[in-house]
């Protein structure tokens, strides 16, 4: 009889060990991080902030489980070794972080990370910069979820530096703040403000944008919505004037720190449909089209769901933007239809191909899309075109088949890239600055 109960015994622990690895999935998942926190600069303005935010911010990721690779204050040498270091964790990880806080800029379109020892007199400096789309690539090797959080977009004084150097013809190529990263499939990207945009230093012990990360990351909500949450933390807390730049292209459901309890409840015969199902299908659509009228659309559809303030603010934004466009009689030079062909060459495996799309000018303001039926690959490009003539434009879309894109990308992923263009009354031309040589022609009707 006692040989029974003690076989009984150890049966019974066996299944309790069994079914509490089955509750702890956290447990079996790999997480890493890579935290940088750069601020004692020696050619530029330094910065109070990034030390505290990055030891605070690696602290409540060890406590979500992660494995932190943390730096502060890294020179160009050192801040190489880190991130190599991060790109061999991510292969190996379920879920993978990069956070930065510390001084950034843009050229032609392309983000740049700063180290400590940074100087930039030329173009050639750029070299010893570390570039965001890098960073994007490691990301890639995790297997389940990837998060790229950049609070990095303060006034950058060496930007002024590198401006005179290029000269007049090219200083339009360097914007302020950042330009937008897309975020690939099964990826999050989160910015302190939008793209073009500088945000506040803060006088606390964190930045304003910061201080909202560390007060949601530990939440046991979905990631989207802990995102989320943070960007409307930050817009709120600054009075409406920054709006972190958010993009999520991620499926299915994410927790860093699972929910707090799960009621499972009985059926109900006629339960009424939940009118915000499809908020957050619709709302990815929308801030890909990332215009007034789409953002419109989806408060009209789900003005009581999680996203309407972000619409809010998004069309408040967008309709700032418009009215603070040039609007002179000069600028309505280019207005009317236009037809835009884009060759691209062949490059490594990727084949040549050229396509044409229509255009629109309407108060010096570019727009163009198309559509390919057959493989559902998307083209848009948006831009301000200046009084004389030049335009940074910005092209967005999905890739068609993989035979004609660089690296043999999946159809049906996201791209972006900008393009240095100049226009006359009646033609133009331009030239795409990322990834691979394309030519744009502009013919007006």
């Amino acid at each position: 009889m006692r040989a029974s109960s003690g076989m009984c015994l150890a049966r019974t622990c066996v299944a309790l060990l069994a079914c509490w690895l089955c509750l702890a999935p956290a447990s079996a998942e790999t997480r890493v991080a890579l935290v940088i926190g750069n601020g004692a600069y020696v050619s530029t303005a330094k910065l109070s902030n990034p030390l505290h935010d990055a030891e605070d911010v690696a602290a409540s990721l060890r406590r979500s489980g992660f494995e932190v690779l943390q730096g502060i204050d890294l020179r160009q040498a050192d801040m190489q070794d880190l991130t190599i270091r991060f790109a061999r964790a991510a292969s190996r990880a379920d879920v993978a972080m990069f956070y930065y806080s510390g001084h950034a800029m843009q050229y032609n379109g392309v983000n740049y990370l700063m180290p400590v020892d940074a100087v930039l007199t030329d173009e050639a400096d750029l070299k010893r910069f570390v570039r965001v789309d890098d960073i994007v690539n490691d990301l890639q090797q995790a297997k389940n979820l990837r998060i790229l959080v950049l609070d990095s977009c303060r006034d950058n004084p060496l930007a002024e530096t590198l401006k005179r150097s290029a000269g007049t013809t090219r200083a339009a190529s360097i914007g302020r703040g950042l330009s937008k990263v897309d975020a690939p499939r099964g990826t999050i990207v989160s910015f302190s403000t939008q793209s073009g945009q500088v945000a506040a230093d803060g006088t606390g012990r964190n930045s304003p944008y910061t201080t909202a990360f560390l007060k949601h990351i530990e939440q046991p909500q979905e990631i989207g919505d802990v995102f989320r949450d943070i960007s409307s933390d930050v817009y709120e807390s600054s009075g409406k004037t920054q709006l972190p730049e958010l993009s999520l292209s991620i499926i299915g459901r994410f927790y860093l720190n699972g929910p707090v309890s799960v009621t499972v409840a009985a059926p109900q015969a006629a339960s009424r449909p939940d009118p915000c199902a499809s908020a957050e299908v619709h709302w990815r659509a929308a801030d890909g089209i990332g215009t007034v009228g789409a953002f419109e659309d989806h408060l009209a559809r789900f003005p009581n769901c999680t996203f309407a303030n972000l619409a809010r603010a998004r069309i408040e934004s967008l309709k700032q933007k418009v009215a603070l466009a040039p609007t002179s009689g000069e600028n309505k030079t280019f207005d009317g239809k236009w037809d835009v062909t884009v060759n691209c060459a062949s490059s490594g495996k990727a084949l040549g191909y050229t396509r044409a799309l229509s255009a629109t000018v309407a108060n010096g303001v570019f727009h163009a899309e198309d559509r390919d039926p057959r493989t559902n690959s998307t083209l848009e490009i948006d831009g301000q075109i200046s009084a004389d003539g030049k335009s940074t434009l910005s092209a967005r879309g999905l890739t068609g088949p993989s035979a004609y894109t660089i690296n043999n990308v999946a159809p049906g992923s996201s791209y972006a890239y900008t393009i240095d263009a100049q226009f006359e009354r009646s033609r133009g031309s331009g030239k795409r600055n990322e990834q691979r040589p394309c030519s744009f022609t502009f013919v007006k009707r």
